[in-house]
């Protein structure tokens, strides 16, 4: 994608095909917020978009898209041999490594084969998105995949755009009777360091500035 009118043609057909707007969100590498504001032009003439987004108070995100690791196995090993060596200056004693799905689970797959531990998966409740307050929804680790009731483990994510899907999976691990020592993901939007106490590495972080030169 190339620039914000591809964005939003792709969120109009995510839309069609029954995604809702957390999938999309997902899908697409943006906040739940940018995915609605997407969703909602769809519909309309996409002249102008990119003006609009910046000029007429739209979202202030960054679309990140590594789909040139994605559709090759090759580099996603390798990629997932660059996540493993960040995690393992956490410790060398981490037998479960879990993806946050969709994309983070290729990934953690990936991890999970260089650091030759079990996988086990986790879909945050933006899965289950549209509008509202999503504290009211919950998500889930698959059955078909690892457990963590007294693990050690390690997530690992695609990107991070605010942090929450991350500390919603460490809190969902703690509930289960597990423990999170660090995350690492492909590219962090916010530069967040840690989460919960939890520390996370990213290969690479975006910064945004602003139209003043500051940093947003």
């Amino acid at each position: 994608m190339k620039n914000v009118d591809d964005l939003i043609e792709s969120a109009g057909d995510l839309a069609a095909r029954g995604l809702s707007r957390g999938e999309i969100a997902d899908e697409l590498n943006v906040s739940r917020e940018t995915a609605s504001w997407l969703v909602e032009r769809a519909g309309r003439s996409p002249s102008g978009a990119e003006t609009e987004l910046h000029d007429a108070g739209g979202p202030q995100d960054v679309h990140v898209d590594w789909s040139a690791i994605g559709e090759a196995g090759a580099r996603l090993a390798s990629i997932g041999e660059a996540l493993a060596d960040l995690l393992r200056e956490h410790s060398h004693d981490v037998d479960l490594v879990i993806g946050v799905e969709k994309a983070g689970v290729p990934l953690a797959t990936a991890v999970s084969r260089e650091l030759e531990t079990d996988l086990g998966t986790y879909t945050p409740r933006k899965h289950q998105w549209e509008e509202g307050d999503i504290e009211d929804l919950g998500g889930s680790f698959s059955r078909n995949f690892a457990q963590v009731e007294g693990r050690d483990c390690f997530i690992v994510d695609d990107t991070i755009t605010s942090g929450t899907t991350i500390s919603e999976a460490i809190e969902a691990v703690e509930e289960s009777g597990g423990n999170v020592l660090a995350a690492s993901v492909l590219v962090d939007k916010q530069g967040v360091g840690d989460v919960d106490d939890v520390p996370v590495d990213a290969l690479m972080q975006v910064i945004r500035v602003g139209n003043d030169g500051e940093s947003e």
